[in-house]
């Protein structure tokens, strides 16, 4: 039992897969998961509400090779979140890009998002730029997205933290892929050329910028605690705690 709850622990955590790096479960395709009516959901659909992070799964009865999809309480989100925060606090921190040095000043370009927002990244002056090297078939950058809408969410009221994702796709084919999986960062699109002059070989690849227009962090992959440790650095940056 302990087993199977540690490896519902890390499903629901969109943190749980890294890219350098394969992860061993026992849930997966043929894993039969229903929801509170009985009815078998597809492996798709629960595994995209249980990133959600308002769900999680339980055997239907003690021993059973069933699972139920239930929707969890404020408080059981609560104490999840906490126990996500706690465990990715004592992980390792986060491999370093080789492309995107700590403590290196950032060599900015001008970007124009999709919705034509310009960006002006050769003179940071006061915005702290969190900046997302992906690609819509990139199966860790697609899973971490609902996180990172999350953080967007958390600093939408601070104008001092801008969030950048840097696409490797078409204009056409992001505006397909975002009707199914939206993405509030600020999307520029047919991003190879910014990916190649950074020097970026592995996705999704995160930095974030200072305002002093020194690279505070970065990290290439999915790993346990990437998510948590863009939030803390971001909190460093604009003086939290």
């Amino acid at each position: 039992m302990k087993k199977y709850l540690l490896i519902i622990a890390v499903l629901i955590s969109l943190n749980s897969l890294a890219q350098v790096r394969t992860t061993t479960t026992k849930l997966d395709q043929n894993t039969v998961v229903k929801d509170e009516s009985g009815t078998v959901m597809p492996y798709a659909i629960w595994q995209k509400i249980l990133q959600t992070g308002e769900y999680s799964i339980r055997p239907i009865a003690q021993g059973s090779a069933e699972f139920l999809l239930y929707k969890m309480s404020p408080e059981e989100k609560l104490k999840n979140e906490e126990r996500k925060k706690a465990r990715a606090a004592n992980l390792p921190k986060p491999r370093q890009s080789d492309a995107f040095k700590e403590g290196e000043k950032f060599k900015g370009e001008k970007m124009t998002d999709m919705n034509g927002n310009k960006f002006d990244l050769k003179t940071i002056g006061d915005k702290i730029y969190v900046l997302n090297f992906w690609f819509i078939n990139c199966p860790p950058c697609k899973m971490e997205i609902p996180q990172l809408n999350q953080l967007v969410t958390k600093y939408k009221e601070n104008k001092d933290v801008v969030f950048i994702a840097i696409a490797l796709d078409n204009s056409s084919d992001l505006k397909e892929f975002l009707k199914s999986l939206p993405f509030n960062y600020n999307i520029v699109d047919d991003g190879k050329y910014y990916a190649s002059k950074y020097g970026v070989k592995g996705y999704p690849t995160h930095v974030i910028i200072g305002k002093d227009g020194l690279i505070k962090f970065s990290t290439l992959g999915l790993a346990d605690n990437t998510v948590y440790w863009i939030e803390k650095t971001i909190k460093e940056q604009v003086g939290g705690i």
